[in-house]
């Protein structure tokens, strides 16, 4: 949030200025390149951390009651923070995200009946025009951060309230004082994580690229960004139609269907709360797990062989 606020100071959302705003930052201002890397590193550490994090909780069973709804909100999250990801794509405005954004927001007009609606909303017309990217800057620092603030301010409340989840082990659960222990500890974890964006960031700095040609070819290799490469690679290998249906409509079916389920988790897992935590749904989560790192994989480096 803090390098986004300084980016935000130079950056000019509009299709003329936007391409020619951020090479000004990298190229001009003293550290903008850093800046912009830090805050691109660390967004993708963020979901990488959530989708950790949302993993051991199912492992551990942390959701069981009464904490449900932690593990809603907990969804909701993620969602969101992918969401700041998709918004934030196009707003260097090269081919690569230009292109990108073209092929995700296509994928949304299958959809029956609101396809065509979602995708005109979201594009702000028919085309990837400066309209979209305009109204991708105002999801990205306006609608998105006031509803992740509250969906934030909700989980914080719920941990508050219902305390930390305990694995379900015979012994009792280790304690320690916060202060200092576990204070300690939580700036060792801190400075190491610093420690390593600070390095990525810095050795590693995000690229520009070319500036967006809307009557150009798309590049050859477009691929969205790695926490969506799972359900790329699902697009891509997934038969075009299967008994007249669009494959790519089953294949969001599919998708919105587990996604559905596993929101509902700590209800079909209701034996969680005795000790008694469904075997076959712990088989069913580390088979997804599982799934969606072969896909990822796949797609990121297999899928041109």
């Amino acid at each position: 949030m803090a390098t986004g606020i300084l980016l935000l100071m130079y950056y000019r959302p509009t299709e003329a200025a936007a391409y020619g705003s951020v090479q000004y930052i990298i190229s001009e201002v003293p550290f903008g390149w850093l800046v912009r890397s830090i805050h691109a590193w660390s967004a993708n550490l963020l979901i990488a951390a959530a989708a950790i994090h949302m993993f051991s909780v199912f492992f551990l069973k942390a959701y069981r009651k009464p904490r449900e709804l932690t593990w809603v909100t907990g969804m909701v999250m993620l969602g969101l923070f992918m969401a700041f990801g998709f918004t934030g794509y196009l707003l260097p405005w090269n081919q690569l995200s230009f292109f990108a954004t073209k092929v995700g927001t296509e994928m949304i007009n299958v959809l029956p009946v609101v396809g065509d609606v979602l995708m005109r909303t979201i594009r702000g017309g028919e085309h990837v025009t400066g309209a979209t990217l305009t109204r991708m800057f105002g999801f990205h620092i306006a609608l998105l951060p006031a509803i992740t603030t509250i969906a934030i301010s909700v989980h914080l409340l719920l941990v508050q309230r219902q305390g930390m989840s305990t694995p379900l082990i015979d012994r009792p659960p280790r304690q320690m004082p916060f202060f200092p222990n576990f204070i300690l500890r939580d700036l060792m974890v801190w400075t190491i994580v610093l420690g390593v964006l600070g390095t990525l960031s810095l050795y590693l700095p995000l690229e520009l690229g070319i500036e967006a040609d809307p009557i150009a070819s798309a590049p050859v290799g477009i691929e969205p960004e790695w926490y969506f490469l799972w359900m790329f690679q699902m697009l891509r290998v997934f038969p075009a139609s299967v008994f007249g249906l669009d494959g790519r409509l089953i294949v969001f079916g599919v998708v919105g269907l587990l996604g559905f389920l596993w929101i509902l988790m700590p209800w079909l897992d209701s034996k969680a709360a005795e000790g008694r935590p469904s075997r076959y749904l712990q088989y069913a989560g580390l088979l997804l797990m599982i799934a969606v790192l072969v896909l990822t994989v796949w797609a990121k480096f297999f899928h041109h062989s």
